[in-house]
């Protein structure tokens, strides 16, 4: 458990991520019925971007640092607010000093009726997240293995919702993980909206991904894709994906406006792309 998200937060993958996920939420707002939002590798819920740790890195300045105040086109701003508003929140002096993750984002966006379930297996984690939500009634903070959530909390009781499956990627077997997790929450819940994200650093390891995903029978799959840069010689983040499960029919349509805008800002180098594609589904 050696990763620290603190030394990325706010960067490019972040932002292409929780621009979605507050698209995700949205809609799910759009009846009034309650929902809830299952995020299995929680992380602290809110960073620091002044810390020894974002500042050794700087990433989050390649990307919500050239977002935060980036004019935009009306119906991409119109997309944008949500997230740039769950933001600014944490920053009600201007600038960009904390960044919220995602459990933060989640409940930030949430009703009275919609309830959290953030769960983080590493205990400093755990620890900051329950401080982050003491008295929260309506966020629960459980400190388990993410990939054992899948099982022991679906589905839920609202019957209605998003389950956010945001792995570390540090050890062998992610991607494997991925689908067979995905697989076995789907079967329990399979009227979920599910968000499963990875990162675009090992090409072969996403082709596998992709056709086990195919071959899994699950019918409704978009998978997003977000690249800053050609394949790097050495291993890199080159971008990020996200798989969507039972996407909301308003998706597609807002992520092609959303996405070319967002990589004219965030790309740094060429070719670089982005795409969606129906693995199952619609047009596939």
């Amino acid at each position: 458990m050696n990763y620290r998200h603190a030394y990325h937060a706010g960067n490019f993958a972040d932002v292409a991520k929780h621009v979605v996920l507050t698209r995700l939420l949205d809609y799910l707002k759009q009846k009034d019925k309650a929902f809830r939002v299952i995020d299995t590798h929680a992380g602290i819920g809110r960073y620091d971007l002044s810390s020894v740790e974002a500042q050794k890195t700087g990433e989050w300045q390649g990307g919500i640092g050239r977002l935060i105040d980036a004019p935009f086109a009306a119906p991409v701003a119109a997309l944008l607010a949500p997230y740039l508003e769950t933001v600014r929140s944490l920053n009600p002096e201007g600038g960009i000093q904390k960044y919220p993750g995602s459990p933060l984002i989640a409940r930030h966006l949430m009703r009275k009726q919609d309830r959290l379930t953030a769960i983080e297996l590493h205990p400093k984690d755990v620890a900051k997240l329950r401080t982050l939500f003491a008295g929260d009634f309506q966020a629960r903070i459980i400190e388990l293995d993410g990939w054992l959530a899948l099982g022991a909390h679906l589905p839920p009781k609202e019957k209605r919702g998003l389950v956010l499956i945001d792995p570390p990627f540090e050890e062998a077997g992610e991607f494997e993980r991925l689908v067979d997790g995905l697989m076995r929450a789907h079967k329990r819940w399979p009227g979920g909206i599910y968000a499963l994200w990875y990162p675009i650093k090992d090409r072969k390891a996403i082709i596998a991904f992709r056709k086990a995903l195919k071959q899994s029978g699950i019918p409704k799959l978009l998978d997003i894709e977000f690249e800053i840069r050609p394949a790097s010689s050495e291993p890199s983040l080159d971008g990020s994906g996200l798989l969507v499960v039972n996407p909301p029919f308003t998706l597609e349509g807002e992520l092609r406006t959303l996405l070319p805008a967002l990589h004219r800002l965030l790309a740094v180098g060429r070719p670089a792309h982005w795409s969606l594609e129906w693995l199952a589904g619609e047009q596939a």
